[in-house]
């Protein structure tokens, strides 16, 4: 497996309501990461960008979210390929500053 750079292994924060919910609620934080990540280089990446202590970092999950399709007439298409999010959780008293501006 190639060796990515932590910059290029987390994308973007991805900020809905139901990631604001879960951040104040469970301390969770989501990401698009890169899709040849694993959970390893994702938790590394964390650790230098956000300056977060290894122990202080709980569990990091991932899921690739599918292709949305759409159709018009006879004609498919694919309207956004599929990605990789990550939730990484952390203790309880640690944050992320980018998520609390």
């Amino acid at each position: 497996m190639p060796e990515l750079h932590p910059y290029d292994v987390i994308r973007r924060p991805i900020v809905t309501e139901k990631s604001n919910i879960l951040q104040s609620e469970y301390n969770q934080y989501i990401f698009e990461v890169a899709m040849n990540a694993n959970k390893h280089q994702i938790r590394d990446a964390v650790e230098l960008i956000f300056e977060i202590p290894r122990d202080e970092i709980l569990q990091v999950r991932t899921m690739v979210m599918p292709a949305k399709r759409g159709q018009r007439g006879r004609k498919k298409y694919i309207r956004r390929s599929q990605w990789k999010k990550a939730v990484v959780t952390l203790a309880f008293g640690q944050n992320i500053e980018l998520f609390n501006v």
